[in-house]
């Protein structure tokens, strides 16, 4: 059921990643091209601010900023996860593996290398406190507009 602490979580997260998605850009390798990197962020983010964090808003202010962290690290792992996939799937493509398991172990090799890109202390504080902000506002807006 909609409602505006689902709506706050979700537009929080995607918020979220569309900032961190512009952070990671300079990170990767020179003249890669991200094409639909953030938006497929961003929706990541939406879907686990609606999921995730909107239907657990109401619990107190503990565990809203425990529901933010928990919603954000989710977040960073399927956008992890979506992003190695789809890097296989293009090198796929190119014929670069022998065969599907081979192609399978690069997906999650790609994203583990992605994970150390994105270890810097620029993104994991904006992770942090996008997080501690994103749980507060849809506690806020779950007890405002019950």
């Amino acid at each position: 059921m909609p409602d505006a602490a689902r709506l706050v979580a979700a537009f929080s997260l995607a918020l979220i990643a569309f900032i961190v998605s512009g952070q990671v850009m300079p990170l990767m390798e020179e003249g890669m091209d991200f094409g639909y990197f953030t938006p497929v962020n961003m929706v990541i983010g939406l879907l686990c601010g609606w999921v995730i964090m909107g239907k657990r808003a109401g619990r107190g202010i503990t565990p809203a900023i425990n529901t933010g962290l928990t919603a954000v690290i989710v977040m960073v792992l399927w956008a992890l996860f979506v992003q190695g996939f789809y890097e296989m799937l293009r090198r796929a493509v190119r014929s670069r593996y022998d065969n599907p398991i081979d192609a399978l172990s690069a997906a999650f090799r790609l994203s583990a290398d992605y994970a150390l890109t994105i270890m810097v202390p620029n993104i994991l504080i904006t992770l942090l406190v996008g997080a501690l902000l994103a749980g507060l506002a849809t506690e806020y807006a779950w007890r405002t507009w019950r």
